[in-house]
């Protein structure tokens, strides 16, 4: 199911959430090679990327030949955020994604993030550079509102349609709940009756009978999955599947599960170095012993190996529990 009246190809419209020191390139391609719409990158500082802060390439990697991705950008002054958005753009990025939804104290302290949802009028002069900065589409993503007593997503979505913004995704809480409580996806509905552009719901969406309620409640046309995609990168393409009718993805069980998870720690390393990769790799095999299992002792193990061989000769034992252990 494509959506119309887009500039760029979401089929299906399940999409796999921007997430802070999560949704690198590696994780990326995983969770695509299952089936997603589109996949976001973590949310890279505009003032970083013009600055070459170390790390901030790697948050904005894209991959040549890459399709489906968006590259999220935050700032809280319009020349950079325009800069940084013509930077990722001559990268090769193919979506620009703009970022007034993180919660987080050091992103809005800085009157980045949802900080912005404060001041709409201030918003709108970024919204507007950005768009006009480059020639790829631009989103946004946002919440609900500041507060209960700010709940201005509908009226921000209006004015970010009428600056040439092409989807917004709106995450259901505002941000004084962060991720407290549970999603209001029925307020999301507000939004979409504001805009004639597509809408993306957000938040606590973590499987088919969560994004098919939020779905109905929201009126949205499709769903985007965070924190439910971590240890099961399959599940985006699972919701597709189950919503849209598109290819079941092929669940790897067993000695299949241990291969997926090997392949993605080569991949994490090789893109990062052993240095930061054997940290950066290290929640995610969690959430994938999560996902199978394993024991207490082996998951100890794997998570305090001092380097890269000793967590290769453990994988296949703890993603696959039962199964003996090679000797080295």
């Amino acid at each position: 199911m494509a959506l119309p009246d887009l500039p760029f190809t979401l089929d299906p419209p399940v999409l796999l959430a921007p997430m802070a020191g999560i949704t690198d390139l590696p994780y990326r391609n995983l969770v695509a090679s299952f089936g997603a719409g589109l996949v976001v990158s973590e949310m890279v500082a505009s003032e970083d990327m013009i600055n070459a802060r170390p790390g901030t390439r790697e948050k904005a990697e894209l991959g040549l030949g890459i399709e489906g991705t968006a590259v999220q950008l935050a700032g809280r002054e319009a020349a950079p955020l325009a800069e940084a958005a013509r930077m990722v753009e001559a990268q090769g990025a193919r979506i620009i994604d703009i970022n007034m939804g993180c919660p987080a104290k050091k992103v809005t302290q800085g009157y980045s993030g949802s900080a912005l949802m404060r001041t709409p009028d201030y918003a709108l002069t970024l919204i507007e550079a950005v768009v006009n900065a480059v020639k790829v589409p631009v989103t946004l993503k946002t919440r609900l509102g500041w507060d209960d007593a700010m709940l201005n997503a509908p009226q921000i979505a209006a004015a970010a349609e009428a600056a040439g913004i092409t989807m917004i995704t709106i995450h259901g809480r505002t941000r004084c709940q962060f991720y407290k409580g549970a999603a209001d996806w029925a307020a999301i509905s507000k939004v979409k009756d504001a805009v004639s552009i597509p809408v993306i719901a957000n938040g606590d969406i973590i499987d088919t009978d969560s994004a098919s309620t939020a779905l109905n409640q929201s009126r949205a046309d499709g769903v985007m999955v965070g924190r439910g995609s971590q240890g099961q990168p399959w599940i985006l393409a699972e919701i597709a599947h189950q919503l849209y009718g598109t290819p079941a993805p092929v669940v790897p069980q067993g000695a299949d599960f241990a291969r997926m998870v090997g392949d993605h720690y080569e991949e994490i390393i090789r893109f990062y170095g052993v240095t930061i990769g054997l940290r950066a790799a290290r929640k995610h095999l969690g959430w994938y012993m999560d996902t199978c299992a394993t024991p207490r002792d082996l998951r100890r193990s794997v998570l305090t190996a001092p380097d890269v061989q000793t967590v290769q000769h453990l994988i296949p034992s703890a993603m696959h529990p039962g199964q003996e252990l090679v000797a080295a």
